[in-house]
């Protein structure tokens, strides 16, 4: 399949890199070897987001090695949202694809979404058998219920990283989130402008070298502070000028969230009349 014109750039592909110096030289060969038998022209955009091991320095030396390669370095860690923030904005792609680079993920398994991309805005992978920890599995099913009644968001992996976006589509959209809550954002605020989603299941992998961060509890609690922003951000959010307006903000996300304010003042009313 290649999608684009031939002198144009079909996809590009967003790698997020913190300290995966282990990973990164695999996972951008075979990332390289896949989509050239796919597309006419790609780019890969390597983003080492302040990684402490040697990241940084093999992401140069693959740039040299591979033409289709370039990096976004950042001095200091922006967080998981903030590499794919860059990421995104170096792009140029027809469409846009991010993978995490700590092969848990196969690019092989682009097969799967490209049957898609002629029809819908955004294919998003969802991970048939998570190869995580017990306590991050179940912080996951708890995650992805809160999004779909705060949000109206209906994903069966919100998190999976392993999507390809309309690079317009993408582009577009203001997005602020630094961490784990970016792809929660994407979603509501692509939804607001009537995006169209399919949703295709992709394998997910053991991690077997680098360190993974993303069930940490420095993360963990980071989006659970994030979340009521970010519902608060949607109340009166519009898409950019010129992109289409579809959706209205999601009612019972409002009624949840104001139900527990209430409580919560209530509880606190009580706990003063008490004393």
């Amino acid at each position: 399949m290649h999608p684009g014109r031939s002198d144009a750039v079909a996809l590009s592909l967003v790698l997020p890199a913190y300290n995966e110096a282990e990973n990164l030289a695999y996972v951008v060969e075979q990332a390289t070897a896949t989509l050239n038998s796919h597309f006419d022209h790609h780019e890969i955009i390597i983003v080492n987001d302040g990684s402490k091991d040697d990241t940084g320095a093999i992401a140069n030396d693959l740039s040299s090695a591979f033409p289709e390669a370039r990096v976004v370095h950042h001095e200091v860690n922006r967080g998981y949202g903030g590499a794919l923030i860059s990421g995104f904005s170096a792009s140029t792609g027809r469409y846009v694809m991010f993978m995490d680079a700590d092969r848990q993920f196969d690019i092989a398994d682009i097969d799967r979404l490209l049957p898609f991309l002629s029809y819908y805005d955004i294919v998003a992978g969802f991970r048939m058998e998570r190869s995580d920890h017990l306590h991050r599995r179940i912080f996951a099913e708890i995650f992805n219920v809160t999004i779909r009644i705060l949000f109206g968001v209906h994903m069966r992996d919100i998190d999976c990283a392993f999507k390809i976006f309309d690079g317009d589509l993408i582009r577009s959209i203001d997005l602020t989130s630094s961490g784990a809550l970016i792809n929660t954002e994407i979603q509501a605020k692509a939804r607001r402008q009537g995006a169209t989603v399919q949703q295709v299941g992709v394998r997910h992998f053991p991690r077997i070298a680098g360190a993974s961060t993303g069930g940490s509890p420095k993360v963990v609690i980071r989006a659970m502070r994030d979340t009521p922003r970010l519902w608060w951000h949607m109340r009166t959010y519009s898409p950019p000028a010129g992109r289409p307006f579809f959706a209205n903000r999601h009612r019972l996300g409002d009624a949840v969230i104001l139900g527990a304010v209430g409580a919560a003042i209530m509880a606190i009313a009580g706990l003063i009349r008490r004393h």
